[in-house]
């Protein structure tokens, strides 16, 4: 049959020769010497065909007809609108070089002084001639639909190219011309065919630069055919969850299938061939897990094109757990007779869990008692939270799915743990990425076999209130490191905690500290200061977590004299002692030091924190102020007794100067108040005068007095009134004057401004009549002013006139008062003081 393609390939190859040939006898006819354009006004040529490739050199002439030529003008060549070369006869001609590919335009004009006119142009086309036609093929889609061929045309040609397919059985020969316009891919829908012949099918492509054939592709229909996927469904046994049933129906000629399935999971398939029929079963499915099932079939079993993959997915059912939950607890003491149990476990794997965990049961039985009972309770949580007894229990967890309960994790408590001892040299090491390697070795002085071991790790600097699940994980008893990544990150300090498990029961913890990855702290500790006799307390707080960048190795603090150049002191503490203060002596008294503080991580010394400027006070300031502490204490113990107070006060009073001790005159020991006292059974005036009734007295207000003070006498003053003329307003104003002449320094209220008017004048010329009309039995020494503690004013404004400038009364000093009523006005007993006097001056006269 090969042997009769040849020849079919053969003739189609010199029936496209043919043609190209004609078509070059025809353009060699017309332009025998090169590609050419005949126009009115002249013609244009060059010396190739109007089909070049790239690198190819291109000569072009334009003539001009006789009648067209003139001296005055010149003729041109240009390319795309760009002028090439030019001349002032009837001819012109230019080279080109031809560098990119597409359509090349090249015009011939006659430029004159009126203008430009158009001769004649060419275009040259600039391509590439076709590749052979590759990986020819032909499918059919389905038994009843239309063959599709298919080639890879190759690189591009830029230029016009014909495709055609030649398509024979062996007797008879059938060209169809391409018509796809993808410029990469050939495409072409033959017609039906005939289900037992051979059919040859042969691709060529042709330009103006050359033709090319593709291999000749031979193939039987079936072959090409390429069945629908079929449809098909998946049934799952109810009795087991990991037995199904597929069945399926497609195209009645495609009776040779293959099947392939996974979990969505996983990436690997499980195939099955050579499936005859229309049903399979598949055993051994994993329970409640999604399975992705694909089936394919084809016409023939070792010919023909498999159909595509059609897809079904569906999970199978549950079954019963079968996976032990790994359980941790922590016991804390609330008092002598309970105890808080929290108990926290992992939840089980898919593939353990075997269906969706509905809940959890946690058992207690207490061990301790001759007939134990266990308590059931329900959560569905993964941790549970207890207040119990105070004895030993036996714990058990199990998970539930609808299928039933998976094998239960029991530990048990012990109270007497510290027998139980620790594992030993617990190490972390950094491995970056969030993780960290802990390692360990097993206890030595076990007389109890290890059943595993549990390692625990939490951020140093969380709070067990809001993370109350830590992260732990459980070993069996020949591992002796682990690597932990889960809740880990990096720059953050954990404390990891290692116990060993002697059959159910949790030893005592080894600890240390570990980190991820780890820089220098971004802040240093906040520093206090305390200053004792002989040195100085210095005490620190522990840096934010955030700020630590790790776990913290140890602390620097640096002392240094204030302006020295010298290095400063260093004092290295370890935060393995866990120590947050330090004593330094052997400082000088009076010297003034600097003092700061570093913190470091395994990544280095990060930068300074708070500095304190600190001095030791010398020896004679401390005696200074003991010897004034004691002074102070020991007059105070000295006051304290009577006799002491008295020889006190005496020692005072000989030292301050006298007139700070006078005493404030009371107005009732004044001799106007005795004398009236004795006669008053003869005077009687109206009441109405001095003691108005409720409903008429109004008692004026206070008077603003403004003071002016000079410098104080020394010496006892005596008591000496005066009455000054008259203000402008009326005003009467009190003095004092020294009683050993008026070159001595006094004490003067600068005058009030207040209005009081002749009311006022007339009580004070009446307190001035009676003084000085009654001498005084006896001198009496006041200070400069007279206070009244009540309802007077703080002190009585006084003037600073003198005696000898105020005029005599006309009248005496008793004959003012009316003695027409008997009602005396004095009902008060004993001693007569200003704020028990009340006078209405309002009927006085001068």
């Amino acid at each position: 049959m090969l042997f009769a393609v040849v020849p079919t390939a053969i003739w189609l190859l010199a029936h496209l020769a043919a043609e190209a040939s004609s078509k070059g006898d025809m353009t060699a006819g017309r332009l025998p010497h090169g590609a050419a354009e005949l126009c009115d006004k002249g013609n244009m040529t060059a010396n190739t065909s109007s089909y070049v490739q790239p690198g190819s050199s291109i000569t072009l002439f334009c003539q001009l007809k006789p009648q067209l030529y003139s001296k005055q003008c010149r003729i041109a060549i240009f390319f795309n609108s760009s002028e090439r070369n030019s001349s002032y006869s009837s001819s012109v001609s230019t080279r080109f070089l031809v560098h990119t590919y597409g359509k090349h335009m090249f015009t011939c004009k006659i430029l004159c002084e009126y203008g430009k006119k158009l001769i004649c142009g060419i275009d040259i086309e600039s391509g590439n001639p076709p590749d052979e036609p590759r990986n020819v093929s032909c499918i059919q889609q389905g038994t009843d639909a239309h063959p599709i061929c298919t080639w890879d045309k190759g690189r591009l040609t830029y230029i016009n190219t014909t495709h055609v397919v030649q398509l024979s059985n062996g007797t008879d020969s059938l060209y169809i011309s391409e018509k796809s316009l993808d410029m990469r891919f050939g495409s072409l829908a033959l017609s039906k065919l005939n289900f037992d012949s051979t059919y040859t099918i042969v691709v060529a492509a042709s330009n103006e630069l050359g033709s090319a054939f593709s291999q000749p592709l031979v193939f039987m229909l079936i072959d090409i055919v390429k069945p629908h996927p079929p449809k098909f469904s998946v049934e799952f046994e109810h009795s087991s969850a990991t037995n199904c049933t597929l069945s399926w129906h497609g195209e009645t000629q495609a009776q040779h299938c293959r099947l392939r399935y996974r979990p969505l999971t996983r990436h690997g398939w499980s195939m099955v061939e050579n499936l005859n029929g229309e049903n399979c079963s598949l055993y051994g499915l994993e329970p409640y897990t999604t399975y992705e099932f694909q089936l394919s079939c084809k016409i023939h079993p070792k010919r023909g094109l498999w159909s595509n993959w059609s897809t079904y997915q569906n999970r199978t059912p549950e079954a019963v757990p079968t996976g032990v939950l790994e359980v941790w607890y922590r016991q804390q003491d609330m008092g002598s007779q309970q105890q808080n149990f929290s108990l926290f476990w992992k939840a089980l794997s898919k593939s353990e869990a075997r269906g969706r965990i509905l809940q959890y049961t946690v058992t207690f039985e207490a061990l301790d008692q001759q007939s134990p009972v266990a308590e059931a309770h329900l959560t569905t949580q993964t941790s549970y939270t207890r207040v119990m007894p105070r004895v030993n229990y036996k714990i058990t967890v199990t998970a539930e799915n609808s299928r039933g309960r998976s094998p239960p994790a029991s530990i048990v408590t012990d109270l007497s743990i510290q027998d139980l001892p620790p594992p030993l040299e617990v190490s972390a090491i950094a491995m970056g990425n969030s993780s960290i390697l802990i390692s360990w070795k097993p206890p030595t002085s076990s007389t109890t076999s290890i059943s595993g071991y549990v390692v625990e790790w939490a951020d140093t600097q969380s709070n067990a209130h809001l993370e109350p699940h830590p992260a732990w994980v459980k070993l069996p008893a020949s591992n002796l490191s682990t690597v932990i990544a889960e809740h880990v990150k990096d720059e953050v300090c954990y404390q990891i905690s290692v116990f060993a498990l002697y059959q159910d029961r949790a030893g005592q913890a080894a600890s240390a500290k570990g980190y991820s990855g780890a820089k220098a702290p971004s802040a240093g500790p906040q520093m206090y200061t305390t200053l004792h006799a002989n040195g100085i307390l210095v005490s620190w707080e522990a840096i934010p977590a955030q700020q630590q960048r790790g776990c913290i190795t140890g602390y620097h603090i640096y002392l240094q004299k204030r302006d020295s150049q010298a290095d400063p002191r260093v004092y290295a503490i370890s935060s393995a002692t866990a120590q947050r203060s330090l004593y330094i002596t052997d400082l000088q008294p009076g010297e003034h030091y600097v003092l700061w503080m570093t913190a470091s991580t395994a990544a280095g010394e990060g930068p300074w924190g708070n500095s304190e400027l600190i001095c030791l006070e010398s020896a004679g300031e401390w005696m200074a102020v003991v010897l004034t502490c004691s002074i102070f204490i020991f007059s105070a113990c000295i006051c304290s007794m009577p006799p002491a107070r008295k020889i006190l006060h005496s020692l005072l009073t000989i030292l301050v100067p006298q007139w700070q001790s006078k005493a404030i005159p009371d107005p009732a020991n004044a001799k106007w108040a005795k004398n009236y006292t004795s006669v008053k059974a003869e005077l009687c005036w109206p009441s109405s005068l001095f003691l108005p009734t409720t409903s008429t007295f109004e008692e004026p207000e206070p008077t603003q007095v403004e003071e002016a003070f000079v410098k104080p006498s020394t010496l006892a003053l005596q008591d000496k009134a005066l009455l000054s003329s008259s203000s402008s307003k009326g005003h009467g104003d009190w003095a004092l004057e020294s009683s050993r002449g008026h070159g001595e320094p006094r004490y003067e209220p600068v005058p009030s401004t207040a209005d009081g008017g002749v009311c006022e004048q007339q009580l004070h010329d009446l307190y001035r009549r009676m003084v000085v009309e009654e001498p005084m039995e006896h001198t009496l020494s006041i200070p400069e002013y007279i206070a009244n503690p009540s309802t007077a004013p703080p002190y009585l404004p006084l003037g600073a006139g003198t005696a000898e400038d105020v005029p005599e009364l006309e009248c005496h000093v008793l004959s003012m008062f009316p003695t027409n009523c008997l009602t005396p006005i004095f009902p008060y007993n004993g001693n007569l003081t200003l704020d028990t006097v009340k006078i209405n001056c309002s009927s006085f006269t001068r």
